[in-house]
C-alpha cells in the first residue's frame, strides 16, 4: 500500500516531536528591577548604605569605651586624697607624748589634791614640781603648768590670809572658799587637761609667764 502524504515540516517516520520551549529560557530584553534602599538584597544582604547610622547608645567597634572613660587603674583616689602628714593627732589626744601628758595632769590634779590635804595653802606645790620637771622639754607641759600654778597660788594666798585671822570667823570663810575652788576648778582643768584642752582657770592672775 502507498504510504499516505506528510505534512511540511514532518519528520522521518518513528521521530518524536521536539520539546517546547520554556518562556523563562529566553533572556528577557528587560532588566531586573533595583531593590529598593534599605530592602535586603539577594542572599539577605542589605545594598551598600543601606545600614542605619550607628547611635550613641552603642559602643564603638570593639566594646572599649572611648578615651579617658577608664577609672584610675587599681581603684586609688586621685592625687591629694590621702591626708597629709600631721593631719593624725598625736598620743594621749594633741599631746607629743604619754610623759607630756602625765605631767600636764599631774600639775591640776596635783593642785587640787594638795588644796584639799593642806587646808587651802598648798595648791601651788604641784604645779611647780611639774613646770621645773618637764616644762623646759616641752612648752604644752609649761602652758599648763603655769596655768595652774598661777591659780592655785592666788587662791593659796587667800587661804593662808584665812588662817591667819581665823581668830575671828571671817577668817574661816576664806579658808574654806580657797579649799573649794582650788579642788573644784582643778578637778575641771585636770579633765579637760585629759582630752587634750588647755583650761582657762577664772579668778586667776598672771604672777608667772
Amino acid at each position: 500500500m502507498t504510504e499516505p502524504p506528510r505534512p511540511p515540516g514532518a519528520g522521518e517516520p518513528g521521530d518524536y516531536p521536539p520539546e517546547p520551549t520554556s518562556p523563562s529560557s529566553f533572556p528577557s530584553a528587560e532588566p531586573p528591577t533595583a531593590p529598593l534602599s534599605g530592602a535586603p538584597g539577594p542572599g539577605g544582604y542589605p545594598p551598600a548604605g543601606g545600614y542605619p547610622p550607628p547611635t550613641g547608645d552603642q559602643p564603638p567597634s570593639g566594646g572599649y569605651p572611648p578615651a579617658g572613660g577608664y577609672p584610675p587603674p587599681g581603684g586609688y583616689p586621685p592625687p591629694g586624697g590621702y591626708p597629709t602628714g600631721g593631719a593624725y593627732g598625736g598620743p594621749g589626744g594633741g599631746y607629743a607624748n604619754n610623759e607630756d601628758k602625765t605631767w600636764s595632769l599631774v600639775a591640776h590634779f596635783g593642785g587640787a589634791a594638795g588644796m584639799i590635804i593642806s587646808g587651802g595653802v598648798l595648791g601651788w606645790i604641784a604645779p611647780l614640781v611639774a613646770m621645773l620637771a618637764r616644762g623646759n622639754q616641752s612648752p604644752t607641759v609649761r602652758a599648763h603648768a603655769v596655768a595652774a600654778l598661777n591659780f592655785q597660788l592666788i587662791w593659796s594666798i587667800v587661804g593662808l590670809v584665812g588662817w591667819v585671822l581665823s581668830c575671828i570667823l571671817i577668817g574661816f570663810i576664806g579658808v574654806i572658799a580657797a579649799v573649794i575652788l582650788g579642788a573644784v576648778f582643778g578637778i575641771i582643768a585636770g579633765v579637760k587637761a585629759n582630752e587634750g584642752q588647755l583650761y582657762r582657770y577664772p579668778l586667776s592672775a598672771s604672777f608667772i609667764k
